[in-house]
């Protein structure tokens, strides 16, 4: 049977988060920076102080640029929340299935180290590569829902 642990709501929620905050900003700048300058706004003292015989001080350049460089960082993390919002960890019969490129096989499993897991929602597989090489992968809570029947398969697996 195999167990499977989707991407957390704490990480999608935090790119929700980010990309609301990126927007809001956006607004908030481009706000001052293009709408400030109409008699009917409520920030045209703001206006007024950087703006000085119709030249812009570098406040008011700023107010313009960054609504554009947010909304692309905002676009950055939409994308980002919808390439990763399928992801999934695997712990089928015979394999730990992180993404398609990597696979971990029960039988190179060296340790696990689950001491941190109650308290801080996270443990570490120690692995042996194809090549011989030992490596440390950290699963976390954070990142993975039903992380703990992950675990439990795990230890049932190599033990």
């Amino acid at each position: 049977m195999t167990i499977e642990a989707p991407l957390s709501k704490f990480k999608k929620t935090n790119l929700k988060i980010y990309i609301a905050s990126c927007i809001v900003l956006a607004a908030f700048f481009a706000y001052d920076g293009y709408l400030s300058k109409y008699q009917w706004s409520c920030r045209r003292g703001f206006y007024e102080k950087h703006v000085k015989e119709g030249r812009l001080d570098d406040t008011m350049v700023w107010n313009q640029r960054l609504p554009f460089i947010l909304g692309a960082v905002a676009i950055a993390f939409a994308v980002w929340l919808r390439t990763i919002k399928d992801k999934k960890l695997l712990a089928d019969e015979n394999e730990l299935i992180i993404s398609d490129e990597k696979r971990i096989s029960y039988d190179s499993i060296k340790k696990i180290d689950k001491t941190n897991f109650s308290s801080k929602g996270f443990f570490i597989v120690t692995y042996e590569n194809q090549s011989g090489n030992e490596i440390s992968c950290k699963l976390s809570d954070k990142t993975y829902d039903n992380l703990s029947a992950v675990l439990d398969k795990l230890i049932a697996k190599i033990s």
